[in-house]
């Protein structure tokens, strides 16, 4: 338990946000407070994983983007590196915010173009991969943005397969 006076030994300034009254209460409450280490012990293994895999392939499929001879594969590359960047970004922001930096990332080797069904081939990969390191977080709002995450390479394989 942390008193109101540690609070306010802790640099916090209250005092501009209440009226006496309630800084009267205030100091009378006992507050309990998480421990400041959590960063790296709340920090799990496959979540840096899941958080690799995604940033990897913005550049992976950049690159398949920059080597492609099809135009519209060349623009179903273009719409997936371009969206999934401030996706990616906001899914490790959130989860940072709850259970600390994550730490550990992994680095992949990036690929040359083969063809459009490997690339295909690949973002199936990439959906698989995804929906099996979904479980490294429970909560609802980090599920949602994976589902963004999921939809996003959806729509790229759709564009891949059936938009020539």
């Amino acid at each position: 338990m942390i008193t109101k006076k540690q609070l306010l030994n802790r640099k916090f300034n209250i005092k501009n946000l209440m009226s006496e009254q309630e800084m009267e209460d205030f100091e009378t409450q006992d507050f309990e407070m998480e421990d400041e280490s959590m960063g790296d012990e709340g920090v799990s293994g496959d979540f840096a994983k899941l958080a690799s895999i995604l940033l990897h392939s913005q550049t992976q499929v950049h690159t398949l983007h920059l080597q492609t001879q099809s135009y519209s594969e060349h623009k179903a590359t273009q719409n997936y590196y371009e969206g999934v960047d401030a996706l990616v970004d906001g899914l490790i922001e959130s989860y940072q915010g709850k259970y600390g930096i994550v730490k550990g990332y992994e680095t992949m080797e990036i690929q040359d173009w083969q063809s459009t069904e490997k690339t295909c081939e690949y973002m199936k990969n990439l959906c698989k991969q995804v929906d099996n390191l979904r479980d490294c977080c429970e909560d609802s709002y980090l599920q949602n943005q994976i589902d963004t995450i999921i939809e996003l390479i959806n729509s790229t394989i759709y564009k891949l397969r059936f938009l020539k």
